[in-house]
């Protein structure tokens, strides 16, 4: 693993951009794996700037978003597909038929799952997936378990997650309980995983999820298996690690 530090969360998103980018111009119609929450949105911006430089063209480029809440439509502005127009893609030359979210409004949770596994596997899989960092060592809302769930599956969200996003609905009663994400394996199958963190509140988890042990109580720990991982994180999140190689 490559671990890149920032003096603070404007630098770590450049540098998480820079990866992206180079992505991108090394193989213009790259399937990126994105993800969504306050960590990734700088690094968006980054990404807009240089596309409105004329430094990036993304109009070969497909998307598979990681998760979605189950119950929300598109145009909810609480939706992931929401966040990604407005953080994103409403702003580059990506084509919209080519990037994907899983669909919330699909009742049936073995249909919606089964769809979205075909969708990555009929692109090939991912070349560079994004990954925040939850603060239970969640990836996507691949949430704490006895198990590593292995394709997209509908989950039932704990109830720290629930709590961290209640900030973004009026009400607990509005805050979905559940929600449709990529598994564990399509993860792991990606070629490259960059996980970006910000912020002391990561710090611990940080910590936890790659110098301790692999469980599926912490799911991000799995990616110490993985051949070609970056962390990319400013000065007060890797603060715990860097302290614990010393």
């Amino acid at each position: 693993m490559r671990v890149y530090c920032g003096k603070d969360y404007e630098q770590a998103s450049r540098i998480a951009a820079n990866f992206i980018s180079a992505q991108v111009i090394m193989k213009p119609d790259s399937v990126l794996g994105l993800a969504t929450g306050s960590t990734p949105i700088g690094t968006y911006e980054q990404l807009i700037k240089w596309y409105e430089k004329g430094d990036l063209d993304f109009s070969a480029v497909h998307s598979i978003n990681l998760d979605e809440y189950r119950g929300l439509t598109a145009d909810n502005d609480q939706s992931y597909r929401y966040f990604m127009n407005t953080h994103l893609f409403d702003h580059i030359n990506i084509d919209k038929k080519n990037t994907f979210v899983p669909d919330g409004t699909e009742p049936d949770a073995e249909k919606a799952c089964r769809d979205y596994d075909e969708i990555i596997r009929a692109h090939g899989g991912i070349d560079l997936q994004i990954l925040g960092l939850g603060h239970n060592g969640h990836i996507g809302f691949n949430e704490p378990d006895s198990t590593f769930c292995k394709g997209t599956h509908c989950v039932q969200l704990t109830e720290s997650t629930i709590s961290a996003n209640a900030r973004f609905f009026a009400s607990m009663d509005e805050v979905p309980k559940e929600a449709y994400t990529m598994g564990i394996q399509s993860i792991m199958q990606a070629k490259k995983i960059m996980v970006i963190v910000s912020g002391e509140g990561k710090k611990d988890i940080v910590e936890k999820a790659f110098l301790g042990p692999i469980t599926p109580e912490v799911p991000a720990s799995v990616l110490q298996l993985h051949s070609d991982v970056i962390l990319v994180g400013d000065e007060a999140a890797l603060a715990g690690y860097h302290k614990a190689l010393q």
